[in-house]
């Protein structure tokens, strides 16, 4: 059964796209099945990954709609094992047209779910607030991963997309898990990314990864080229820290496995 990840923070800038992009091409890099599912109209994970914007193909606002199937709208990547369910500005009707529909929350939910056993991770990527999109996003997660940047402001940002997971925990989908908290666009040369780092650690603990993003040029490069990083420039900071960032999820959702066996044998 795949595990459904949903990338989310309603601040802007914070890398969250490109994290949806290069972790998911890092899980396929891992000869792993990958579904990335892009749930913003900005439809920057599609472009980011060489789809142009095309208005008449079948995209997230078809499958939430129940316009097409689910797997019509799966499309292939330039990466063996990375699929794609594009999105387009058509998209932002959803949060309108989804208000009166019936179980509306848990129409991304609904969809995804065949695909759950030919994928065994499904990325999701959140647009930057916290509408009905986002909220579909995190109803048909397993558990939500958070790109933030290391500044003051980010811990007052952030306690508002964990009171919400908070409240679909308890309404909505219980199931539902932090997966991790991960530093983005990170200068650990400043004695201020150093001291809120230390700040976060003490704030998320594990749940903050070793791993962080440094700021880089070639991930800033890599969507205008229509390539993940790994296809761009393998051997860029950018690349390695993704791919370290893939070994963590891959590593920390086996030992939850392995802590549920042990439980179940006990």
């Amino acid at each position: 059964m795949g595990r459904v990840i949903a990338v989310a923070n309603q601040k802007g800038g914070v890398g969250k796209t490109t994290t949806a992009i290069n972790l998911a091409s890092s899980f396929a890099a891992a000869e792993v099945d990958t579904l990335l599912v892009d749930c913003d109209p900005q439809s920057n994970a599609t472009s980011g990954l060489g789809l142009a914007k095309d208005p008449d193909r079948i995209n997230t606002y078809h499958v939430l709609m129940g316009a097409a199937g689910v797997e019509e709208a799966v499309r292939p990547t330039s990466m063996e094992q990375l699929w794609i369910i594009p999105a387009h500005k058509n998209l932002i009707g959803a949060n309108l047209e989804l208000v009166d529909v019936e179980r509306r929350e848990f129409r991304l939910r609904d969809a995804v779910q065949p695909l759950r056993d030919r994928f065994q991770f499904i990325v999701l990527d959140c647009p930057p607030a916290l509408d009905l999109l986002t909220l579909n996003a995190l109803v048909a997660a397993d558990a939500v991963l958070i790109p933030m940047q290391a500044e003051y402001f980010a811990l007052e940002g952030i306690t508002e997309l964990l009171d919400t997971v908070e409240r679909i925990r308890t309404g909505l989908n219980p199931e539902l898990a932090l997966e991790g908290v991960v530093l983005t666009m990170l200068d650990e040369r400043t004695n201020l990314a150093q001291q809120v780092t230390a700040e976060l650690r003490r704030f998320f603990g594990e749940k903050l990864y070793a791993t962080t993003i440094p700021r880089n040029i070639r991930l800033a490069e890599a969507p205008s080229h229509g390539k993940p990083i790994h296809f761009y420039d393998i051997h860029s900071r950018g690349a390695e820290a993704y791919i370290n960032l893939a070994k963590e999820v891959i590593s920390s959702g086996e030992k939850r496995i392995g802590k549920g066996a042990g439980g179940s044998d006990s």
